[in-house]
This record gives C-alpha cells, sequence and structure tokens, in this order.
C-alpha cells in the first residue's frame, strides 16, 4: 500500500497518510484520524469540520479503491464474505479471475470458495489452474 494517498478536495490536492486505515474494510484510526484533520485545519484554516470528514472520507475510499487493484480484486471479495453475501463474493471471484487470468492467488481463492459452498470438483480445478501459474 502507497504510504500516501494523494486526492483532490476541490482544487485542493491532499497526501492523507494510508496508515489513518487498516483492514479490507478501511478501519479508521480515529485518533489518528483527529490529530491529521487538525494539522490540515491549522494548515487550511477554511476547511470546516464537514469539508475535513469529506476528505478523510474521500481518502477511505481511495484506500479501498488502491487495495482492490493491488490485491487483484481480493480484498473487494473479503469485504463481500465478511457481510455474508457469498453470492456476490463468488461472482467477484468469477469476474476477477476473467480480469487476472494469470494470477495465482485469485484462482485459489476461487478455489476455496467453490470447495467452502460443496462445490469441491470446480475448486479443485481452480486449485489446479492456480497451481500451474505458480510453475510459469
Amino acid at each position: 500500500m502507497q504510504d500516501l494517498l494523494e486526492i483532490m478536495h476541490g482544487s485542493l490536492s491532499v497526501k492523507v497518510p494510508s496508515k489513518l486505515f487498516s483492514g479490507y474494510d478501511a478501519k479508521l484510526d480515529s485518533a489518528a484520524a483527529e490529530e491529521f484533520k487538525e494539522i490540515l485545519g491549522s494548515r487550511y484554516p477554511w476547511l470546516s469540520a464537514n469539508s475535513l470528514d469529506v476528505l478523510i472520507e474521500t481518502a477511505r475510499k481511495k484506500y479501498i479503491e488502491t487495495l482492490d487493484e493491488e490485491t487483484s480484486g481480493l480484498s473487494k471479495v473479503e469485504r463481500l464474505r465478511r457481510q455474508g453475501k457469498l453470492d456476490s463474493a463468488e461472482q467477484q471471484l468469477r469476474h476477477n479471475v476473467e480480469r487476472y487470468p494469470e494470477d495465482p492467488d485469485v484462482w485459489y481463492a476461487l478455489g476455496k470458495m467453490l470447495c467452502e459452498t460443496g462445490r469441491a470438483e470446480e475448486g479443485y480445478e481452480a486449485f489446479n489452474r492456480g497451481r500451474s501459474l505458480f510453475r510459469k
């Protein structure tokens, strides 16, 4: 993950530390966020409290977007799984293997999901596809 997430707030470009967030769901470190908002408020006194909150939320979305790109979409799958949306998670995995057909991690994740949902034969095929990509 990048150390700084560059976002735009109107015409203002702001670099937000990615360490304000953690995990697949971009959990906010409230204390660090408040400290960062104080710094921004002192540098840009025209920013309202609401503007600072919007800026942090924009950075959170950027964090998730960046994480999804860096994990070939697997972080999105994990968010869906944690929400209990297994059908959506499987659809996302199938999209991911189309988008990243040479990524063995994506195939492994699909295999794991298929096995967990009782489709072991399909799951083993996905595992084998992923394993074959490690040998390249």
